[in-house]
């Protein structure tokens, strides 16, 4: 298997570019994850998205991503932005390949969820009021 792609970025997710990491002849399916920001949360109109990450973060996302490559046997990719994010932007898009697309779906949701719950990453939201508040800390 070749080498895995996992990046904490402070520049826009090149999503193809994601996908294109884990694609291959041998798979039939590539299952992408592609986590947007959105406008609400809460009931609250959000205004922006600031991501902050811990020095060791893509060190976690690396680990995730071997973990789940491992396990599954298919290759996966994960790159999670960092910095300040409007309505729109590409928060995190991870991606996996696999001869069919069962387990491409199943593994894809593992390895998101995975990120969401290992690697050391926080948000601050800004909403539209002017009140901002952490999640995930």
């Amino acid at each position: 298997m070749s080498e895995l792609l996992a990046r904490i970025s402070d520049t826009p997710i090149d999503s193809a570019a994601v996908e294109a990491a884990v694609a291959g002849p041998r798979h039939g399916a590539v299952v992408a994850f592609t986590g947007v920001v959105r406008n609400h949360d809460g009931g609250k109109d959000v205004s922006l998205l600031e991501y902050q990450a811990h020095p060791d973060a893509e060190r976690f996302l690396l680990q995730c991503c071997s973990d789940v490559s491992a396990s599954s046997g298919l290759p996966v990719a994960a790159v999670h932005r960092v910095g300040s994010l409007e309505i729109g932007d590409l928060a995190l898009v991870a991606a996996v390949a696999a001869p069919h697309r069962a387990e491409a779906f199943a593994t894809c949701a593992e390895l998101v969820e995975r990120i969401k719950a290992e690697v050391p990453i926080w948000k601050r939201q800004r909403f539209a009021d002017g009140v901002s508040e952490w999640v995930g800390l």
